[in-house]
């Protein structure tokens, strides 16, 4: 596909993907996580460049705020991996990105994207008081940052037609539990979002990729 970016869950550490890395050109590659076998990778092509920012808070550890560059042009680039949190309740799943977008709530006001695996959807919201997935939706429309694909389908959040999850690899049980979202004014008339398919790729993974195309960065002022 030849990414420019390329953000990977569950992925092993840099050490294990050694052999691949080795048959590719890339840039620079970020990993970060406890368990050798299952991290979160980001991987740089192109032109294009990542680095971890100054910000980064550990407690909120599998939210990683990334500086991505290509050519002059720069963004916030947020990847996300939800999962339970190992002492804080609260920051289970949406919990963990309610709490980062709080606390990099000063970053947001920047050209930003998030993506990932939010493990979360509207349909759990009764479950949560606070901080549930529409609150989230909530707090990134407030800083002009919207779901590309819920903008791309003119659908409301709930409502998706595309899973990207399937629980055990059951065809049966799908969800939509990963996103991509977006400063607005980073949007163009080429921009694309789609969702793998179930065929092409459960052999590999019970999550199907999201593939981004033609987002604009903003120039640094």
């Amino acid at each position: 596909m030849k990414p420019d970016v390329l953000v990977i869950q569950e992925c092993e550490n840099i050490e294990k993907l050694k052999p691949f890395l080795d048959k590719i050109n890339y840039n620079n590659i970020l990993w970060y996580g406890k368990n050798p076998n299952k991290g979160m990778a980001v991987l740089s092509f192109n032109h294009c460049s990542i680095e971890i920012k100054k910000e980064f808070n550990p407690d909120y550890e599998y939210i990683l705020p990334i500086d991505l560059k290509c050519f002059n042009a720069y963004t916030n680039l947020f990847c996300i991996w939800a999962m339970p949190h190992e002492k804080d309740k609260k920051k289970n799943y949406v919990g963990q990105i309610w709490g980062a977008m709080n606390h990099y709530k000063n970053l947001l006001n920047h050209p930003s994207i998030l993506i990932g695996d939010f493990n979360s959807n509207s349909f759990w919201d009764d479950k949560i008081k606070q901080g549930n997935h529409s609150d989230l939706v909530n707090l990134l429309a407030s800083k002009g940052i919207k779901s590309l694909y819920h903008l791309r389908k003119q659908i409301q959040h709930g409502n998706e037609k595309d899973p990207t999850f399937f629980l055990v690899k059951n065809k049966q049980k799908p969800y939509h539990l990963d996103y991509c979202f977006t400063s607005q004014n980073m949007i163009i008339n080429q921009t694309k979002i789609k969702v793998g398919k179930y065929a092409d790729w459960i052999k590999l993974s019970d999550h199907m990729p999201l593939i981004i195309e033609k987002v604009k960065l903003i120039l640094p002022k």
